[in-house]
């Protein structure tokens, strides 16, 4: 028996990044001789098992092979006669194909060090094609590794483009979509994620709903960028320059889905298009089964990003039920959020990159003038629930109104 350190803990040493978790592969054992081991059981589809003392995962070397659709669809083969590099040769990309002895030497039998080395994201083998969340990971690792320029080989793209010509991208389930893009949403460069699906035709299939952006034109006196997809991609890098959070990001992605929608004489302006987006933001969400808190910000951020943008200028009482609709006063942090993902919005502009935000401050301050209002101070017997609501509506106008003036 013989243990091999394998995969992104190889990977990332070799990048000089820290190893956030090691996966080890045994060759030349059998099940019962690891539970004789004390190693426990943990793997459903294919032999895994948690080390006794620090529980990392060893799982038996493997071979898969194809049966059908999806990245279900596969027969497992785990026995001592399995090699190592018959388990590497099985894995998705070069870089994630290596491993290392217990001595410290690199067994890179698919040359994974030279693509490291040259910033490609090369294929193992041409089973590449049979599990189509290899698309999704590709194009997560050249989020994560943008800042070294990876890009995805010639011929791994062209295989990804024929995994979406046959159909084969239709069969990846909700939750591995999700959990792929959540993923690519906290990495460093998530836009990048989102280029690489929509070059080889995946961000059609897979989100509609953004894809449709490009092509879509806004008003070049707001929008330099002029186009609304660009603008979408530009905002999401935006937003991951001020927030590390994937809520936050997100919401700042969808913000303008309904722009799609708009009739083509109407173009360049897009007027009602937030009314649009949020049912839009709710369709991707629902299909996607992206968990409530990434929808409900998502979702306010559609419907009240030009609120925001006008806080300076609408009026007091609009600028009140803006607050209360996005329930400024009960979720303080959904609130700061919100404006993030506003903020980011503003300066995903061509142009307007560097330029400040003040609405963000503007509207923190109108919510804290009102929330200070101290609705105990005029309950009583003698008011019905309907007046006090009545009475704390007008305090909070008045408040909101004397921090505009001192602002003014």
């Amino acid at each position: 028996m013989k243990i091999y350190l394998v995969g992104g803990a190889v990977r990332d040493r070799l990048l000089g990044l820290p190893v956030r978790e090691r996966d080890w592969v045994v060759v030349g054992a059998t099940a019962d001789e690891m539970i004789r081991l004390g190693y426990t059981p943990v793997g459903k589809d294919f032999p895994v098992f948690l080390h006794p003392e620090t529980r990392e995962e060893y799982a038996l070397a493997r071979t898969e092979r194809k049966q059908g659709h999806g990245y279900t669809g596969f027969v497992v083969h785990a026995s001592p006669e399995v090699t190592l590099v018959d388990d590497l040769r099985r894995r998705d990309l070069t870089i994630n194909a290596m491993a290392e002895s217990a001595d410290g030497e690199l067994i890179d039998p698919f040359h994974g060090k030279d693509d490291l080395d040259a910033g490609l994201l090369r294929h193992v083998s041409p089973a590449f094609v049979e599990d189509p969340v290899r698309i999704l990971r590709v194009a997560r690792f050249a989020a994560r590794f943008a800042k070294w320029g990876f890009k995805v080989a010639h011929d791994t793209h062209a295989l990804m483009q024929r995994m979406v010509t046959n159909g084969e991208v239709d069969h990846l389930v909700a939750e591995r979509v999700w959990t792929e893009t959540a993923r690519a949403l906290g990495e460093a460069a998530p836009v990048r994620f989102f280029e690489v699906l929509r070059r080889c035709g995946a961000l059609a299939r897979l989100f509609p709903e953004i894809d449709r952006l490009y092509g879509v034109e806004q008003s070049a006196a707001h929008h330099p960028e002029i186009d609304s997809g660009v603008h979408s991609m530009l905002v999401l890098a935006q937003a991951a320059k001020l927030s590390p959070d994937p809520v936050v990001r997100f919401a700042a992605l969808v913000h303008d889905l309904g722009k799609a929608g708009t009739a083509p004489e109407e173009l360049p302006h897009h007027a009602g298009h937030e009314v649009r987006s949020v049912a839009l933001v709710r369709q991707l969400c629902t299909r996607l089964r992206a968990p409530n808190e990434f929808r409900e910000l998502a979702e306010l951020a559609a419907r009240y990003h030009t609120h925001c943008h006008r806080a300076l200028e609408l009026e007091t009482t609009t600028l009140l039920d803006t607050l209360q609709a996005v329930d400024a006063f009960r979720r303080p942090d959904r609130f700061e959020k919100l404006l993030l993902a506003c903020e980011a919005d503003s300066r995903g502009r061509q142009g307007f990159e560097d330029q400040p935000y003040p609405q963000a401050g503007y509207l923190r301050g109108a919510r804290d003038a009102a929330a200070a209002v101290d609705a105990s101070a005029f309950h009583t017997a003698q008011m019905s629930g309907q007046e006090i609501g009545a009475r704390l509506h007008n305090e909070r106008v008045a408040a909101i109104e004397n921090f505009r003036q001192r602002n003014s």
